[in-house]
Protein backbone atom coordinates (compact mmCIF):
# COMPACT_ATOMS: atom_id res chain seq x y z
CA UNK A 1 0.00 0.00 0.00
CA UNK A 2 1.15 3.45 -0.74
CA UNK A 3 -0.05 5.93 1.69
CA UNK A 4 0.24 9.89 1.73
CA UNK A 5 0.70 13.20 1.81
CA UNK A 6 2.76 14.87 -0.43
CA UNK A 7 3.23 19.12 -0.38
CA UNK A 8 5.43 20.39 -3.27
CA UNK A 9 5.68 24.33 -4.35
CA UNK A 10 7.88 24.80 -7.69
CA UNK A 11 7.43 28.47 -8.48
CA UNK A 12 3.75 29.83 -9.08
CA UNK A 13 2.76 26.13 -9.00
CA UNK A 14 1.68 24.41 -5.23
CA UNK A 15 1.03 20.07 -4.88
CA UNK A 16 -1.04 19.80 -2.48
CA UNK A 17 -2.29 16.11 -2.94
CA UNK A 18 -4.05 15.84 0.30
CA UNK A 19 -4.49 11.97 2.36
CA UNK A 20 -4.44 9.61 0.12
CA UNK A 21 -4.13 5.51 0.05
CA UNK A 22 -3.42 3.50 -3.10
CA UNK A 23 -3.11 -0.71 -3.64
CA UNK A 24 0.65 -1.66 -4.63
CA UNK A 25 -0.69 -3.94 -7.42
CA UNK A 26 -1.89 -3.20 -10.93
CA UNK A 27 -2.19 0.43 -13.10
CA UNK A 28 -2.62 3.28 -11.27
CA UNK A 29 -3.69 5.80 -13.78
CA UNK A 30 -3.22 9.51 -12.67
CA UNK A 31 -5.26 11.74 -14.74
CA UNK A 32 -6.09 15.41 -15.32
CA UNK A 33 -5.90 18.49 -17.26
CA UNK A 34 -2.77 20.01 -18.44
CA UNK A 35 -1.23 21.56 -15.49
CA UNK A 36 -3.41 19.59 -13.21
CA UNK A 37 -0.10 18.32 -11.32
CA UNK A 38 -0.06 14.33 -12.25
CA UNK A 39 3.75 14.92 -13.27
CA UNK A 40 4.95 16.58 -10.16
CA UNK A 41 3.10 13.99 -7.91
CA UNK A 42 4.83 11.22 -9.33
CA UNK A 43 7.93 13.30 -8.96
CA UNK A 44 7.15 13.46 -5.73
CA UNK A 45 6.78 9.83 -4.90
CA UNK A 46 9.60 8.86 -6.72
CA UNK A 47 12.31 11.48 -4.53
CA UNK A 48 13.13 13.21 -7.99
CA UNK A 49 12.25 16.34 -6.62
CA UNK A 50 14.26 17.33 -3.44
CA UNK A 51 11.88 20.09 -2.07
CA UNK A 52 9.30 17.46 -1.29
CA UNK A 53 7.57 17.59 2.00
CA UNK A 54 4.83 15.61 3.86
CA UNK A 55 4.44 11.91 4.27
CA UNK A 56 5.19 8.70 2.29
CA UNK A 57 5.21 5.40 2.78
CA UNK A 58 5.48 2.26 0.68
CA UNK A 59 4.87 -1.13 2.15
CA UNK A 60 5.29 0.23 5.40
CA UNK A 61 8.67 1.43 4.80
CA UNK A 62 9.30 5.58 5.13
CA UNK A 63 9.62 7.23 1.80
CA UNK A 64 8.94 10.45 3.15
CA UNK A 65 8.64 12.02 6.23
CA UNK A 66 8.43 16.09 6.70
CA UNK A 67 12.11 17.35 5.38
CA UNK A 68 13.34 14.10 5.28
CA UNK A 69 13.19 11.67 1.67
CA UNK A 70 14.54 8.40 1.10
CA UNK A 71 16.94 8.67 -2.21
CA UNK A 72 15.25 8.03 -5.65
CA UNK A 73 18.00 4.74 -6.22
CA UNK A 74 17.09 2.85 -2.76
CA UNK A 75 13.35 3.13 -3.67
CA UNK A 76 13.60 0.89 -5.98
CA UNK A 77 11.67 2.61 -9.16
CA UNK A 78 11.35 2.19 -12.51
CA UNK A 79 11.07 5.01 -15.17
CA UNK A 80 10.05 5.41 -18.42
CA UNK A 81 9.63 9.57 -19.21
CA UNK A 82 7.55 11.32 -22.21
CA UNK A 83 11.36 11.77 -23.89
CA UNK A 84 12.77 8.52 -22.91
CA UNK A 85 15.67 9.96 -21.16
CA UNK A 86 18.32 7.84 -22.92
CA UNK A 87 22.44 9.18 -23.46
CA UNK A 88 22.41 10.14 -27.19
CA UNK A 89 26.11 9.47 -27.31
CA UNK A 90 25.43 5.83 -26.50
CA UNK A 91 24.48 2.79 -27.86
CA UNK A 92 21.07 0.76 -27.05
CA UNK A 93 23.35 -1.56 -25.45
CA UNK A 94 25.00 0.67 -23.34
CA UNK A 95 21.81 3.08 -22.04
CA UNK A 96 20.76 -0.26 -20.98
CA UNK A 97 24.53 -1.59 -18.94
CA UNK A 98 24.68 1.80 -17.55
CA UNK A 99 21.58 1.69 -15.62
CA UNK A 100 22.70 -1.60 -14.58
CA UNK A 101 26.34 -0.71 -12.95
CA UNK A 102 24.15 1.33 -10.44
CA UNK A 103 22.38 -2.08 -9.05
CA UNK A 104 23.81 -3.78 -5.29
CA UNK A 105 26.03 -6.41 -6.95
CA UNK A 106 23.32 -9.53 -6.16
CA UNK A 107 20.77 -7.92 -7.58
CA UNK A 108 22.95 -6.79 -10.44
CA UNK A 109 24.00 -10.20 -11.33
CA UNK A 110 20.39 -10.86 -11.11
CA UNK A 111 19.33 -8.63 -13.93
CA UNK A 112 21.94 -9.26 -16.06
CA UNK A 113 20.76 -12.84 -15.83
CA UNK A 114 17.40 -11.68 -17.31
CA UNK A 115 19.12 -9.51 -19.79
CA UNK A 116 18.46 -11.32 -23.20
CA UNK A 117 15.40 -12.42 -22.11
CA UNK A 118 14.30 -9.14 -21.26
CA UNK A 119 15.46 -7.38 -24.61
CA UNK A 120 13.75 -10.20 -26.31
CA UNK A 121 10.50 -9.24 -24.79
CA UNK A 122 10.12 -5.59 -25.57
CA UNK A 123 11.54 -6.23 -28.99
CA UNK A 124 14.89 -4.54 -29.21
CA UNK A 125 17.20 -7.62 -29.67
CA UNK A 126 18.48 -6.80 -32.94
CA UNK A 127 19.02 -3.23 -31.96
CA UNK A 128 21.88 -3.65 -29.12
CA UNK A 129 24.30 -1.95 -31.45
CA UNK A 130 22.51 0.55 -32.49
CA UNK A 131 23.26 3.91 -31.69
CA UNK A 132 19.96 5.84 -29.87
CA UNK A 133 19.77 8.76 -32.01
CA UNK A 134 19.07 6.36 -35.03
CA UNK A 135 16.12 4.96 -33.02
CA UNK A 136 12.43 6.18 -34.15
CA UNK A 137 10.54 7.30 -31.62
CA UNK A 138 8.62 4.02 -30.60
CA UNK A 139 12.08 1.72 -30.86
CA UNK A 140 13.09 4.35 -28.32
CA UNK A 141 10.45 4.11 -25.35
CA UNK A 142 11.07 0.35 -25.85
CA UNK A 143 14.59 0.78 -25.05
CA UNK A 144 13.77 3.25 -21.84
CA UNK A 145 10.89 0.00 -20.89
CA UNK A 146 13.47 -2.75 -21.03
CA UNK A 147 16.10 -0.38 -19.50
CA UNK A 148 13.22 0.32 -16.61
CA UNK A 149 12.82 -3.70 -15.84
CA UNK A 150 16.28 -4.46 -16.10
CA UNK A 151 16.50 -1.83 -12.33
CA UNK A 152 13.93 -5.10 -11.12
CA UNK A 153 11.68 -2.22 -9.59
CA UNK A 154 9.33 -2.42 -6.71
CA UNK A 155 7.39 0.44 -8.58
CA UNK A 156 7.28 1.17 -12.44
CA UNK A 157 6.29 4.89 -13.31
CA UNK A 158 5.64 5.88 -16.67
CA UNK A 159 5.00 9.79 -17.73
CA UNK A 160 2.94 10.05 -20.77
CA UNK A 161 4.63 7.23 -22.47
CA UNK A 162 3.06 7.82 -25.73
CA UNK A 163 2.24 11.12 -26.20
CA UNK A 164 5.00 12.20 -28.74
CA UNK A 165 4.49 9.15 -30.80
CA UNK A 166 2.39 9.24 -33.89
CA UNK A 167 -0.33 7.01 -34.16
CA UNK A 168 0.75 3.39 -35.09
CA UNK A 169 3.73 3.38 -32.87
CA UNK A 170 0.86 4.71 -30.01
CA UNK A 171 -0.61 1.67 -30.84
CA UNK A 172 2.30 -1.02 -30.99
CA UNK A 173 3.41 0.23 -27.41
CA UNK A 174 0.12 0.29 -25.86
CA UNK A 175 0.05 -2.98 -26.06
CA UNK A 176 3.82 -3.80 -25.28
CA UNK A 177 2.65 -2.07 -22.10
CA UNK A 178 -0.83 -4.17 -21.70
CA UNK A 179 1.57 -7.23 -22.29
CA UNK A 180 4.67 -6.12 -19.64
CA UNK A 181 1.63 -5.82 -17.22
CA UNK A 182 0.28 -8.59 -17.54
CA UNK A 183 3.86 -10.89 -17.45
CA UNK A 184 5.98 -8.73 -14.71
CA UNK A 185 3.14 -8.39 -12.74
CA UNK A 186 5.32 -4.90 -11.48
CA UNK A 187 2.55 -2.43 -9.99
CA UNK A 188 2.71 0.80 -12.35
CA UNK A 189 2.18 4.36 -12.19
CA UNK A 190 0.93 5.58 -15.20
CA UNK A 191 0.26 9.65 -16.53
CA UNK A 192 -1.35 9.97 -19.27
CA UNK A 193 -4.28 12.77 -20.70
CA UNK A 194 -5.88 10.14 -23.12
CA UNK A 195 -9.04 8.39 -21.53
CA UNK A 196 -8.41 5.50 -24.24
CA UNK A 197 -5.28 4.81 -22.56
CA UNK A 198 -6.93 4.78 -19.20
CA UNK A 199 -9.40 2.57 -20.46
CA UNK A 200 -6.83 -0.09 -21.70
CA UNK A 201 -4.45 -0.33 -19.10
CA UNK A 202 -6.22 1.77 -15.67
CA UNK A 203 -7.78 -0.81 -12.40
CA UNK A 204 -8.17 2.42 -10.65
CA UNK A 205 -7.77 6.31 -11.44
CA UNK A 206 -6.24 9.24 -9.55
CA UNK A 207 -7.98 12.10 -10.73
CA UNK A 208 -6.34 15.42 -10.17
CA UNK A 209 -6.98 19.00 -10.53
CA UNK A 210 -5.11 22.54 -9.43
CA UNK A 211 -2.14 20.29 -8.10
CA UNK A 212 -4.77 18.12 -5.89
CA UNK A 213 -6.09 14.83 -5.73
CA UNK A 214 -9.88 15.16 -6.24
CA UNK A 215 -10.94 11.69 -5.98
CA UNK A 216 -9.64 8.22 -6.49
CA UNK A 217 -11.86 5.64 -7.83
CA UNK A 218 -11.87 2.27 -9.69
CA UNK A 219 -11.99 2.13 -13.58
CA UNK A 220 -15.35 0.64 -13.24
CA UNK A 221 -16.46 3.54 -10.78
CA UNK A 222 -15.07 5.91 -12.92
CA UNK A 223 -16.83 4.74 -15.85
CA UNK A 224 -20.28 4.47 -14.13
CA UNK A 225 -21.31 8.06 -14.09
CA UNK A 226 -22.12 9.68 -16.53
CA UNK A 227 -20.36 12.94 -15.90
CA UNK A 228 -16.92 11.12 -16.02
CA UNK A 229 -13.39 12.45 -16.92
CA UNK A 230 -12.66 9.91 -18.84
CA UNK A 231 -15.41 11.18 -21.40
CA UNK A 232 -14.63 12.90 -24.33
CA UNK A 233 -16.33 13.98 -27.71
CA UNK A 234 -16.99 10.19 -28.42
CA UNK A 235 -19.47 10.24 -25.87
CA UNK A 236 -19.94 7.92 -23.22
CA UNK A 237 -17.88 4.30 -22.46
CA UNK A 238 -18.10 1.12 -21.28
CA UNK A 239 -14.82 -1.12 -20.74
CA UNK A 240 -16.07 -5.05 -20.50
CA UNK A 241 -13.77 -7.27 -18.89
CA UNK A 242 -13.52 -11.00 -20.02
CA UNK A 243 -12.24 -14.04 -20.98
CA UNK A 244 -10.43 -14.34 -24.78
CA UNK A 245 -11.96 -17.86 -26.29
CA UNK A 246 -10.07 -19.24 -30.11
CA UNK A 247 -10.83 -17.38 -33.06
CA UNK A 248 -13.80 -18.76 -35.19
CA UNK A 249 -14.63 -18.17 -38.83
CA UNK A 250 -11.89 -14.36 -39.13
CA UNK A 251 -14.11 -12.96 -35.04
CA UNK A 252 -12.67 -13.25 -32.34
CA UNK A 253 -14.49 -14.32 -29.06
CA UNK A 254 -14.56 -13.39 -25.41
CA UNK A 255 -16.17 -14.95 -22.73
CA UNK A 256 -18.79 -12.98 -20.26
CA UNK A 257 -20.12 -15.60 -17.64
CA UNK A 258 -22.93 -16.85 -19.69
CA UNK A 259 -22.67 -14.49 -22.54
CA UNK A 260 -20.11 -14.24 -25.92
CA UNK A 261 -19.45 -11.12 -26.98
CA UNK A 262 -17.61 -11.30 -30.55
CA UNK A 263 -14.92 -8.80 -31.72
CA UNK A 264 -13.62 -8.06 -35.49
CA UNK A 265 -10.34 -7.57 -34.14
CA UNK A 266 -7.97 -10.03 -32.83
CA UNK A 267 -6.57 -10.08 -29.25
CA UNK A 268 -4.05 -12.40 -26.95
CA UNK A 269 -5.55 -15.32 -26.12
CA UNK A 270 -2.73 -16.33 -24.31
CA UNK A 271 -3.89 -13.67 -21.76
CA UNK A 272 -6.40 -14.47 -18.60
CA UNK A 273 -8.31 -11.27 -19.12
CA UNK A 274 -8.87 -9.02 -22.32
CA UNK A 275 -10.65 -5.55 -21.82
CA UNK A 276 -13.42 -4.86 -24.83
CA UNK A 277 -13.91 -1.12 -25.25
CA UNK A 278 -17.74 0.20 -26.62
CA UNK A 279 -19.34 3.37 -26.98
CA UNK A 280 -22.79 3.96 -25.98
CA UNK A 281 -24.24 5.58 -29.04
CA UNK A 282 -22.99 2.03 -30.36
CA UNK A 283 -25.57 0.32 -28.43
CA UNK A 284 -29.03 -0.18 -29.69
CA UNK A 285 -31.83 -1.45 -27.55
CA UNK A 286 -34.47 -3.88 -28.27
CA UNK A 287 -37.35 -5.50 -26.07
CA UNK A 288 -37.10 -9.15 -27.42
CA UNK A 289 -33.92 -10.90 -29.17
CA UNK A 290 -34.12 -10.11 -32.81
CA UNK A 291 -33.98 -13.13 -35.15
CA UNK A 292 -33.27 -11.55 -38.83
CA UNK A 293 -30.65 -9.30 -38.30
CA UNK A 294 -26.90 -8.47 -39.24
CA UNK A 295 -25.97 -7.62 -35.77
CA UNK A 296 -24.40 -10.68 -33.66
CA UNK A 297 -23.78 -9.20 -30.33
CA UNK A 298 -27.17 -9.71 -28.50
CA UNK A 299 -26.57 -9.44 -25.03
CA UNK A 300 -29.67 -9.63 -22.21
CA UNK A 301 -29.29 -6.79 -19.87
CA UNK A 302 -31.49 -5.54 -17.26
CA UNK A 303 -31.59 -0.80 -16.98
CA UNK A 304 -30.28 0.27 -13.71
CA UNK A 305 -31.54 3.98 -14.68
CA UNK A 306 -32.47 6.32 -17.48
CA UNK A 307 -30.03 9.39 -17.34
CA UNK A 308 -30.48 12.86 -19.32
CA UNK A 309 -27.86 13.26 -22.19
CA UNK A 310 -27.83 16.24 -23.74
CA UNK A 311 -31.28 17.88 -24.55
CA UNK A 312 -32.95 14.51 -26.83
CA UNK A 313 -30.88 11.91 -25.56
CA UNK A 314 -30.84 9.71 -22.43
CA UNK A 315 -28.11 6.97 -21.53
CA UNK A 316 -29.55 3.90 -20.32
CA UNK A 317 -27.28 2.18 -17.82
CA UNK A 318 -27.32 -1.35 -18.29
CA UNK A 319 -26.27 -4.16 -16.06
CA UNK A 320 -25.43 -7.78 -18.16
CA UNK A 321 -26.06 -11.18 -16.78
CA UNK A 322 -22.35 -11.35 -15.46
CA UNK A 323 -23.11 -8.32 -13.44
CA UNK A 324 -20.65 -5.67 -15.55
CA UNK A 325 -22.35 -2.71 -16.21
CA UNK A 326 -22.55 -1.16 -20.11
CA UNK A 327 -24.32 2.29 -21.28
CA UNK A 328 -26.41 2.50 -24.33
CA UNK A 329 -27.02 6.19 -26.00
CA UNK A 330 -30.97 6.66 -27.53
CA UNK A 331 -32.99 9.72 -28.15
CA UNK A 332 -35.90 10.81 -25.88
CA UNK A 333 -38.55 9.69 -28.30
CA UNK A 334 -36.80 6.15 -28.64
CA UNK A 335 -36.74 5.61 -24.72
CA UNK A 336 -40.92 6.77 -24.42
CA UNK A 337 -41.62 4.53 -27.64
CA UNK A 338 -40.20 1.61 -26.10
CA UNK A 339 -41.10 2.31 -22.84
CA UNK A 340 -38.06 1.93 -21.17
CA UNK A 341 -37.99 1.64 -17.61
CA UNK A 342 -35.53 0.99 -14.55
CA UNK A 343 -36.11 -3.03 -13.85
CA UNK A 344 -37.06 -4.13 -17.80
CA UNK A 345 -35.31 -6.93 -19.44
CA UNK A 346 -33.98 -5.92 -22.66
CA UNK A 347 -31.38 -7.20 -25.46
CA UNK A 348 -28.33 -4.75 -25.82
CA UNK A 349 -27.73 -5.11 -29.81
CA UNK A 350 -23.71 -4.15 -30.31
CA UNK A 351 -21.63 -4.49 -33.76
CA UNK A 352 -18.54 -6.62 -33.61
CA UNK A 353 -17.01 -3.97 -35.93
CA UNK A 354 -17.68 -1.32 -33.02
CA UNK A 355 -15.80 -3.26 -30.05
CA UNK A 356 -12.19 -2.17 -29.91
CA UNK A 357 -9.92 -4.48 -27.96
Amino acid sequence: MILGNLRLQLGHFQLDSGEFALPLQGVTVLFGRSGSGKSTLLRAISGLDKQTEGQLRVNGEVWQNGKHSLPTPERHIGFVFQDAALFPHMSVKQNLQYGLKRLPKAERMAAEADFNAIVMRVGIADKLDRGVNFLSGGERQRVAIARALLMRPQLLCMDEPLSALDWRSKSELLHLIEEVVAEYRIPMLYITHAPAEVERLADRVVFMKDGRIDTIETLQEALARPDSPLFDDQGAVSVLQGQPLPSEEGLHPIRLGADTLWLSEGMDTQREQVRARILARDVSISLSEPQDLSIINHLQCTILELLPSGEQRLLVRLQMQDGQKLFAEVTRRSAERLQLTAGRTVHALIKAVALTE
